[in-house]
């Protein structure tokens, strides 16, 4: 072997064997240390990385989780109180519970109340029709019903409904993350308390024009009359820009509301449906009071009485 190659081989050992060294005290220097935990309380989460935490995605919120000294403004939507407790306890922390949401559509302007005034011809998204007009019927506030929402759900919870031409939600599935909150150009959508029995009332309008306008456009939007705001005994009614709105935090679902309301703007959903009370009491003509069918049998033995 001559001594070119022989050095050759020499040198780029030398040169390999101090690249190595090189290279170890730098990885030494610039070391990030990951807290271990943070891989603990990702394997508790669900892994639907949809975002309705706040993050891109479980990893960077149980990187924010571990790094945090409380869970103020940190709560997981679709695992809920069960993974937060389970979190908390990886991080001997205490957690703090919420209450359970569930999306609605504040619209209930369906084909047959809100009649199309022209055609739209471009790309079926709602973000772009709504970028170029207000939409293709005389409410600009109401659904567009290209489905945009039901694209971003991950967890089947949305559905259009081909008759109404309206999103719907299936309480079920939905666990309250917020897509489709951000995916509607019309912010129609809203996380509201999840009551017992999945039992709700709400305003379906966000139209805020006058009256006789809005109900112009749709015969089931809010005019603004005040009605239902006046019979609330909770004070959880409250009226802006023409619009009634209907707190889920103070609202006690006592369906006060729901019959004052003249265009059926008020949802309820989950409730059985009222009871009619027949009357049991009618006034006789001699003063006599109590159920229908005494005062008639007295009636008859009287005028027997009197033909005998």
């Amino acid at each position: 072997m001559s001594s070119v190659v022989l050095f050759t081989i020499v040198s780029l050992s030398v040169l390999g064997v101090l690249s190595a060294i090189i290279l170890f005290f730098v990885a030494q220097k610039f070391k990030v240390f990951e807290d271990p935990r943070i891989d603990q309380v990702e394997e508790n989460l669900p892994a639907a990385n949809c975002g309705g935490c706040g993050f891109a995605g479980c990893r960077n919120f149980a990187e924010a989780l571990v790094k945090s000294e409380s869970f103020d403004g940190l709560y997981c939507p679709v695992g809920g109180n069960e993974t937060m407790e389970k979190v908390a306890q990886i991080l001997g922390r205490e957690a703090v519970a919420q209450d359970p949401k569930v999306a609605v559509l504040r619209c209930n302007g369906a084909c047959d109340f809100r009649p199309k005034t022209n055609q739209y011809d471009g790309a079926s998204s709602c973000a772009i029709e709504s970028a170029l007009y207000g939409g293709d019927t005389g409410c600009q506030y109401g659904c567009l019903g290209l489905g945009d929402c039901v694209d971003v759900c991950n967890f089947d919870a949305l559905h259009m409904d081909p008759v109404t031409g309206l999103p719907v939600v299936n309480d079920t599935n939905c666990t309250a993350c917020g897509a489709c909150v951000d995916a509607c150009p019309k912010d129609l959508f809203e996380l509201r308390k999840r009551a017992k029995k999945d039992r709700k009332i709400y305003v379906a309008c966000r139209n805020e024009d006058k009256g006789g306008i809005a109900r112009k456009n749709c015969e089931v939007a809010c005019t603004g009359c005040t009605k239902c705001f006046k019979v609330c005994p909770y004070e959880a009614i409250t009226m802006n820009n023409n619009l009634a709105f209907i707190d889920a935090d103070k609202c006690k679902l006592c369906r006060k509301c729901v019959p004052e309301c003249p265009t059926n703007a008020i949802i309820e959903i989950g409730f059985p449906p009222p009871k009619i009370k027949e009357p049991a009491d009618v006034e006789a003509t001699d003063g006599k009071t109590g159920p229908a069918e005494t005062i008639m049998k007295e009636s008859k033995e009287s005028i027997n009485n009197k033909e005998e």
